[in-house]
Formats: C-alpha cells, structure tokens, sequence
C-alpha cells in the first residue's frame, strides 16, 4: 500500500510566446496543456522539486493512487511505486515531486488525439512533428509557470533519461542535479530498428488512415503488434526463460477439436509467451493513442546531441549540473557499452559525473520492477552532503589521509583507485580544492561515497582502468589497494596513461615485525597493516619496498619515497639509518615514469 494516497492530477494552459508555439522541426501549435500531478510541497523557488520524466508509454501518474481507486484495496497505480515516498528513492519528506505527461502523448498533453482549438476537432494527421528539445521545451515552460526556477533535480529512466540529458544540456542553470537511468544519449541500431517495425505495424493497419482515424475504428491491432513487439526488447532472454520457458497454455490444452482446428487456421501457438504479449498488446491499446506511439517513437529515434552539437563531448560541455548514471546488467536496449561512452565524454570535459552498473538480469524494465539497489544508489546521489563542507568532514578519520593529501596539487583532478567510501577525496577536496573522482567495484562503498558528495564511478579496477581516457586526471591515488588486485601488474600499466603521476601506499611486508613474527611464531603474522587471519584477507598480492621496486625497473616506472611509517620504535631508528624496507610497517611513494620526474630512487 502507498503511503501518499490519492493524487489528484492538475490540467495547466501554457502562457504561449507571441505568434504559438513554435517547435523544432517547423511546426506550430496555437496553444499547450499540460497534465501534471505533484506529491509533496514545493518550496516558492522550487528548490527542493525533483522533476521525474517518464518512459516512452507513461504519465504524470508517477506514485499513489488516481482518483476512484480505494487504498487499501486496490494496489496503488503509479508507475514507480517503492521508488518515491517517505525515506524511498526520491524522499518525499525531503522533496516534492513532480511529473507531467510529455507533449505529444495521449494522457491529457496535448497530443495527436487532442481537440484542434482552430478546427474544433482532433489533429490527427494535422499534429506536427517533434523532437526531445519540444517536449524539454514544454517541460520547462511547465515549471516556469509554476515559478520554479531552479530545482534540485531531473530525473528519468529510459525515453525520460534522455529528455533529462536534453534538459541539462539545453538549459543548465535549471537544476543541480541530474540522473539519468537506463538510458543513453541516442539509441543504438537495434533499438531503431524495431522502433521502425513498431511504427509500420501501425501505418500499415487499414484502420490508421494515416492519422485521421478517431471519427471510426481506431488502429488497434496494428498498435497492439508495435506493443508486442516493444515488450520482447524490455525484458532479457533470462528473465523471459525464468517466467515462461517453453510452458504451454494449460487451458488451451484442454478444448475440443473445432477449437485447435482455429488456432492452427491462425497460426497461433501454445505458449505461455503469446498468451503473455497478447495480454500486454490488448491492455496497451486501451489506454494509450496510435498516433502518439508514433510521433513519440520519431522524436525517441531522432534524438542524438552528437548530430547537433558534432560530437558527445561538445554537447556534455554545456552540462553544469553533477550527473548520475546506471546501467543494468540484463539490459540489451541501452547497454553499458552506451552508458560507458557517456562517462568517458563526461570524464574527457570535467564533468561531475558519477556511475553504476547495478545487477539487473530482468533486462531493460528492471529500472521499474527491480529497484531495491536502484533506491539507495538514487537516494545516496540525491541527499549527498557536499564535499567540499567543512561541517560534514569527519577530521579524526581523515587522519590517515594527510599525508596524501598534502602531495597534492592545489586545484588538481585526481583519481582516487579503490576509493572506498570517499573520505581521502572529501580531504583533498577541502584541503586542496581538488576535483576528485573515485573507482570503486563494491556498491555499498559507492553508495557511502555518492552521499558524502564525491564523484564515484563502480568499476572493476582490475579491467575498467582501460576504459577511462588518456590523461584526463592529473594524479591517480591508490591508497592500500594494490595488494588487493587481481592483476596488479596489468593496472599499473594504465595507470600512468590515465593520470601524469601517482601516489601509491600500501603496507610493507618487509617490515621486521612481520619478519620475526614469522619467524618465530610460524605463522601469518596480524599488524595494524595486516588486521586479518590469512582465510579472510582482501590482500592477494604482499609485496615489500624492495619488490615494489623491482616491479617498477621491470615495468619503466620510476617511484619516489615520500613518506614511511613505523608502528616500533626499533622500526623509526631503522628507516633513520636508511633501512627502509626493514623499518617501515608503511609508505606512500610518488610514481612517474622512468624518462619522467625526479630522478631521485629513495631506498
């Protein structure tokens, strides 16, 4: 049951500018309504609106109930329940949220189906041509009557993604932040392709009259079969294996000859999956407008920044906003491959940019179905604390991390591998007004990261470092992670082609109190640098100072000694003689390549 009960919808005419509505693509329109519904109340500025921009076939009926539904009876309607709501997702005690039917559809914007002021009858075929920039356009007038002029997000799954890309691209002042799930900046071929087919479904009905059909039968078998066709790319073959396989429909099996004698006739078969796409075509075509199908899925297909503006990072260049993407593992309609385009794009123009990659085999429609990681990453992005705040900086955990953080450059941007949590990044951050981007592969980590306000990309370091671009940090820390990886030796490869230098620490298995330890206990010795019994510990990889630079000889690095650190006192005296490796349970050094930096090699 939705804790936000009944939600009235609200119709608005648009104050239009001199002349009508002019759109992209030459068209003009005498006037616009919009449909909107609004949970929450919104501060006189509309700094706390978060601006939900629905999929390719929704509403403005975002959470709760419509009006003539009974809560707690019928189950609530709106099409991201669990998403939105008290402590949810998009939280309503902290935000009012606000969603409106997209220009050209059918659920109360005018659409196609909506009534010509000038002819007194539908448009039909008379509705002119749009694009994402007309139906951003009409979202923005919307929240500019409404006297909103700048709001904390925007935010859409799918089809509503881009409209979000577009919104921050075209007017950038209008939001802090934005987010962007199952999406992408255009769609890829396959997509367009069966947009295309779903398209010739409809014109090709005998009923569509090309447009001009609402005074007779509406084109429903034709826009039933783009349904169909539509439902098949949501859903992955594994979700699709897992809830229908090859199980025949029961009661069918059990009818009398005259009836399978009909379902031969017509080609039918028996399986659960056509009872399930016909099930969803009939109930789409009750509810949604063939001519809005269309004139959507043109608009969906035309969309590409890299056509107006030449390429991805021209267009990510006018975003000012800091930017949350996600990607789900079972979605082959927008793929991580599109999604990691987009955050490189970013990354190459300093974009705030932040990103998962969540585990989601249901396929495409799991950004609707399957959102219990979805919720925390989402509200982790959108209630973060600044990192640049000294009130929200914890000053005794960032201890550690001084040493690190005055070795950076003031103004740097740095890449923090294995950020954890982000504290190093929130030092750097306010100490040395750095730009700071963290690698993390564990969610629950880069969920405490998204809320403390760093940007944070969910990586696997041991093969994603390849696909960040050249050069774009000036620093990559990687502060006790190098033990941890898999291929260490293949990360510090990339290392140096995507940052100009780098601070690595990590505990030094050289150390004389992990020698004698084992020595004389036999066994794996615990220090403060090695808290774990040997069946539980992340580090696969233990190396001394010594190794450490054997490995960069081998491999034409050059590392620096910068700082070093003894639990003992025997261990201070040590690194004071120059023993290092024998005296430090710890170092931090500084790491260029070998033609590069200070030629200085500190043993």
């Amino acid at each position: 049951m939705s804790a936000i009960g009944i939600i009235e919808p609200k119709d608005i005419l648009l104050e239009p500018p001199e002349g009508g509505w002019k759109l992209e693509k030459g068209g003009t329109l005498p006037e616009i309504r919009v449909r909107y519904e609004m949970v929450g109340t919104p501060e006189p500025d509309g700094g706390n609106v978060v601006f939900v921009c629905h999929a390719l076939t929704g509403d403005a009926h975002v959470i709760g109930y419509r009006p003539g539904e009974r809560p707690g009876t019928d189950r609530p309607s709106g099409w991201w329940e669990g998403m939105i709501g008290p402590l949810a997702g998009i939280d309503t005690d902290r935000f009012c949220v606000l969603c409106a039917n997209i220009l050209g559809g059918c659920s109360g914007t005018t659409g196609p189906a909506s009534v010509n002021p000038e002819t007194g009858k539908p448009y039909g075929s008379a509705f002119p041509e749009i694009t994402m920039g007309d139906i951003v356009d009409v979202h923005r007038a919307l929240i500019r009557q409404l006297g909103f002029r700048r709001i904390a997000a925007v935010v859409g799954g799918s089809f509503g993604g881009m409209q979000a890309l577009e919104w921050a691209i075209r007017y950038p002042q209008d939001m802090r932040k934005c987010v962007l799930v199952a999406s992408a900046a255009s769609l890829n071929t396959q997509a367009l392709a069966f947009d295309i087919v779903a398209r010739h479904a409809i014109i090709q009905d005998p009923h569509w009259r090309h447009g001009d059909y609402y005074d007779g039968p509406h084109p429903v078998a034709g826009l039933a079969n783009a349904r169909r066709l539509a439902h098949i790319t949501y859903l992955s073959q594994t979700s699709m294996d897992d809830k229908f396989g090859r199980e025949k429909r029961e009661e069918w099996l059990h009818q009398g000859k005259d009836f399978h004698t009909q379902v031969r006739r017509d080609f039918k078969t028996y399986f659960q999956i056509e009872s399930y796409l016909e099930y969803q075509g009939q109930k789409f075509v009750r509810r949604f407008d063939a001519n809005s199908y269309l004139h959507i899925t043109r608009a969906l297909d035309g969309y590409d920044p890299v056509e107006t503006f030449g390429s991805l990072e021209a267009a990510v260049r006018h975003i000012q906003c800091k930017l949350l993407m996600v990607s789900l593992s079972g979605d082959w309609l927008f793929t991580r491959e599109q999604a990691g385009r987009f955050v490189r794009a970013c990354l190459n123009e300093g974009r705030d940019i932040s990103y998962c990659h969540l585990h989601a085999p249901a396929g495409h429609d799991a950004f609707l179905t399957h959102i219990d990681e979805l919720k925390l990453v989402m509200r982790a992005f959108l209630t973060a604390t600044d990192a640049s705040d000294p009130s929200t900086f914890n000053r005794a955990e960032a201890k550690a991390f001084e040493s690190f953080a005055r070795n950076i450059p003031e103004g740097a941007r740095v890449l923090d591998i294995g950020c954890g949590d982000g504290t190093l990044l929130k030092q750097v951050a306010l100490r040395r007004h750095a730009h700071g981007v963290g690698l993390e592969r564990e969610l629950p980590k880069v969920i405490e990261a998204l809320h403390a306000g760093i940007n944070v990309l969910m990586a696997n370091v041991d093969t994603d470092l390849s696909h960040i671009p050249d050069h774009v940090f000036d620093v990559a820390i990687i502060s006790h992670t190098i033990q941890v990886l898999n291929h260490p030796d293949r990360m510090m490869q990339q290392l140096l082609r995507v940052a100009d230098w780098a601070l690595i620490a990590f505990p030094n298995f050289g150390y004389l109190g992990m020698r004698l330890s084992l020595l004389f206990s036999g066994r794996m010795p615990r220090t403060r640098e090695f808290p774990y019994e040997w069946y539980d510990t992340p580090n696969i990889h233990n190396c001394t100072l010594a190794d450490f630079y054997d490995f960069c000889r081998r491999f034409g690095l050059r590392a620096r000694l910068l700082n070093h650190r003894s639990a003992s006192l025997v261990g201070r005296i040590l690194c004071l003689l120059g023993m290092v490796n024998l005296g430090a349970d710890g170092v931090i050094l500084r790491l260029t390549k070998a033609d590069e930096g200070d030629p200085r090699n500190g043993r």
